[in-house]
């Protein structure tokens, strides 16, 4: 199993990674081993989390994520996913569906496709 994983940092900004040990990334984030990005910004809380069997697709979600801007992220994190569609510069419609609905706007989810998953805890509680 891999994750992509968005953490918020103390200063508010968001980082987006992916790795297969979510727990033990989260805490090396927070010791200050993690990304050079988050060492200046402890303590980092998780966000959200999506998971994935493959860690090349969720290196590659990663990835897709990163580009986004801080409005799409939030969207994405709050589960407003029709915001997400609205927010798009280009008007692409990203893999991630709503995993709530049976078929999302006449599409089941894909074989491959994130889900997002409510099993990850957030903050020092976990």
């Amino acid at each position: 199993m891999a994750w992509t994983y968005i953490v918020e940092c103390s200063d508010g900004s968001y980082y987006v990674g992916s790795m297969r040990d979510l727990d033990g990334r989260i805490f090396e984030h927070n010791e200050g081993r993690g990304a050079a990005y988050t060492r200046t910004r402890l303590p980092v809380r998780l966000v959200a989390a999506f998971e994935s069997d493959d860690i090349g697709e969720a290196f590659a979600y990663e990835k897709r994520i990163q580009k986004w801007s801080r409005a799409k992220k939030q969207a994405l994190i709050e589960g407003r996913f029709d915001d997400i569609t609205r927010l798009n510069r280009r008007g692409y419609r990203p893999a991630m569906m709503n995993p709530e609905s049976a078929n999302p706007d006449g599409r089941g989810q894909q074989k491959n496709e994130m889900r997002r998953t409510e099993g990850w805890r957030t903050g020092s509680d976990g």
